[in-house]
């Protein structure tokens, strides 16, 4: 796949949290990433300049791109940790190389204890997790200890032992972080309730827990014990949060099998999300092309066998032999396969998650198609622009100039260079005009194309570079204005720099809208009015190419007007004056500076030259 291709699929990126693998031409997964935002993340791979040696040995492997997109970033993390433990990515190196996710442990003794770990002792305790974030099981452990006050010692302790008083209770008992368990200070079927509630939190069932913190707090409200009222309150807010947290708990025993559905009038796409014990692992999306007005019931039939085919035929692991449990949008006809249409809780959730990847990839194949539409409308206008001109080489890439200034003050002129019909800003050329006095809108212009070209010659272009046509000689040149502009720019190619490069001109008329293009010397009037596809474009190329100029004039000639007042202090060099036009960009809001402010920037001694010279009373 060519870079210009990638970089497509990259513009239908969502900017959504998610999951994106990169395959390389052989179609085998070679790096698995997670992302908050995927449309950001993965295009900071190919916009982003000085990568690792290794980051720039990747991209230049990648020859395909695929995301999921999921609810959260703890989601994400999740995902991409199962992704790599099935696929084994070569770029993964880190994570393959034995990073595990955290998980809680619950001790076996009398009186347990609950902390987060990497390791696995069975014959210590049992685990809960793994849990996708770190920040989560943190916030989770913190959770438990602020709720229920258990003990984090690592001394066994034995309920005979503690009858007999051999224990006595430490400071985190004086700072009501613990029960006291050692000197019997809470009794056993309490702490044991306490150990209980917490394994039902850790394993997602925290609503039952929630009601009673609920009812707690409103029946101390009642009895107008406020202070203790808030406190529960606050165990019970930090409960919810908690519970909202992510969609999916990590740690719910589900397995399953969510089939989202979406459609258009000629395609239906359909998503499944594989679930392990809570975790997704797998995720895919198919497209039916629609020939006979199919119901939806009968489609989605189909595709349940299809992706669950393609999702065994992915997997390194059997994972369809297990048995899971298969959660629909809607009834499905016609289908031997027993299944669930979740009305509410996890479940719910996990198949709102499939439902949304279905949309998604239907708003991806909606923008490529408007996207081909759009290429395919620019490449017939080029053609006609082409005919009409009556051009023996195809037109791709066009540039256009046009000046800018006001009574020959702070002259400026711009190019900017449309590609395929399309604006490459990345090209576009900002320049100062460096030989001309006054206003000389010809002489300006014949300088700048001359410039503009010249450079072209002289830089040849890097084939190890992306950008390697970057200072490459235009099919056609256009002048934002009329006959003396393209005797300008004419002069500067054909007679100084020998360059055979078409040159048209756009005139506007009586209400300054743009009506006639000129060609050939001399000119042929050509009236595009009537042309609609290559009017528009003439016109976006002629409103570019002036905002363009005049942008970059306003900014220059701000610039300049506030250098003049400046240059009027004494005492004020011209470092100082860029730095207070670099600060604040305009003269009115220098002014309002705080002194303090001002003076960081160019010292004591000349911001009060500064004040004084605007008798501006100091102000710190």
């Amino acid at each position: 796949m060519s870079k210009t291709e990638l970089k497509n699929i990259i513009r239908k990126i969502p900017e959504l949290p998610g999951v994106y693998q990169y395959f390389n031409e052989d179609g085998v997964i070679i790096y698995v990433g997670k992302a908050k935002n995927l449309h950001r993340r993965v295009s900071s791979y190919f916009n982003k300049k000085g990568l690792n040696r290794k980051t720039k040995k990747l991209v230049e492997n990648i020859s395909d791109i695929k995301y999921i997109v999921v609810e959260s970033e703890q989601d994400a993390f999740l995902l991409e940790n199962n992704l790599i433990k099935q696929y084994q990515p070569k770029y993964n190196i880190l994570l393959k190389d034995g990073k595990s996710y955290p998980k809680i442990c619950i001790t076996k003794e009398e009186f347990p204890r609950v902390f987060k770990t990497r390791t696995i002792n069975k014959n210590e305790g049992e685990y809960y997790g793994p849990f996708s974030y770190s920040n989560t099981i943190d916030y989770l452990i913190e959770l438990i200890h602020t709720l229920y006050p258990i003990k984090t010692c690592k001394t066994k302790f034995k309920y005979d032992d503690i009858k007999e008083g051999k224990y006595k209770v430490c400071l985190k008992y004086h700072l009501k972080k613990c029960c006291g368990i050692c000197e019997n200070r809470c009794r056993k079927e309490v702490y044991d309730k306490y150990i209980s509630d917490i394994k039902e939190i850790i394993k997602g069932n925290a609503s039952k827990i929630s009601k009673e913190l609920e009812s707690e707090m409103m029946s101390l409200a009642k009895e107008l014990k406020f202070e203790e009222a808030e406190a529960v309150k606050e165990k019970y807010l930090l409960l919810e949060k908690f519970k909202n947290n992510t969609i999916i708990n990590n740690s719910q025993e589900i397995t399953c099998d969510a089939i989202g559905y979406d459609e258009d009038d000629k395609c239906a796409y359909i998503s499944i999300l594989r679930t392990n014990k809570g975790s997704i692992i797998q995720a895919l999306v198919i497209e039916y092309e629609k020939s006979l007005e199919e119901e939806k019931e009968e489609i989605i039939s189909h595709a349940i066998i299809e992706l669950r085919k393609q999702l065994s035929e992915l997997s390194e692991q059997q994972t369809s032999k297990q048995k899971r449990e298969l959660l629909l949008p809607f009834e499905a006809k016609d289908t031997i396969e027993t299944y669930t249409i979740p009305k509410g809780g996890v479940r719910k959730k996990i198949l709102e998650l499939a439902m949304e990847n279905a949309r998604q990839y239907k708003k991806d194949k909606s923008k490529t198609s408007w996207r081909e539409k759009k290429n395919e409308v620019n490449q017939k206008t080029l053609q006609e622009l082409q005919e009409l001109l009556q051009l023996k080489n195809s037109i791709h890439i066009i540039e256009s100039f046009d000046n800018s200034n006001i009574q020959g003050t702070d002259p400026v002129a711009a190019c900017i260079v449309f590609k395929d019909g399309k604006p490459s800003k990345d090209d576009y050329r900002k320049y100062k005009i460096k030989t001309v006095e006054g206003a000389n809108d010809y002489a300006s212009m014949r300088e700048i194309a001359y410039r503009r070209y010249k450079d072209c010659l002289q830089k040849e272009p890097d084939k190890t570079n992306k950008n390697e046509d970057k200072h490459q000689i235009p099919d056609l040149i256009i002048a934002d204005g009329g006959i003396q502009q393209m005797h300008a720019i004419r002069e500067a190619t054909h007679d100084m720099l020998n360059l055979e490069i078409p040159i048209a001109g756009l005139v506007k008329d009586d209400r300054h809208r743009t009506s006639t293009l000129l060609f050939g010397f001399p000119p042929k009037e050509i009236d595009i009015r009537k042309r609609r596809e290559l009017f528009m474009l003439l016109t976006q190329i002629q409103d570019e190419v002036h905002r363009f100029a005049i942008t970059y004039h306003r900014k220059k000639h701000i610039k300049s007007q506030i250098k003049s007042e400046l240059n009027e202090i004494e005492g004020l060099g011209k470092k100082s004056i860029e730095k207070i036009i670099r600060k604040y960009g305009s003269l009115k809001r220098a002014k309002s500076a705080k002194f303090n402010e001002l003076a960081e920037i160019i010292g004591n001694k000349r911001a009060t030259a500064f004040y004084e010279h605007f008798n501006i009373k100091i102000n710190e």
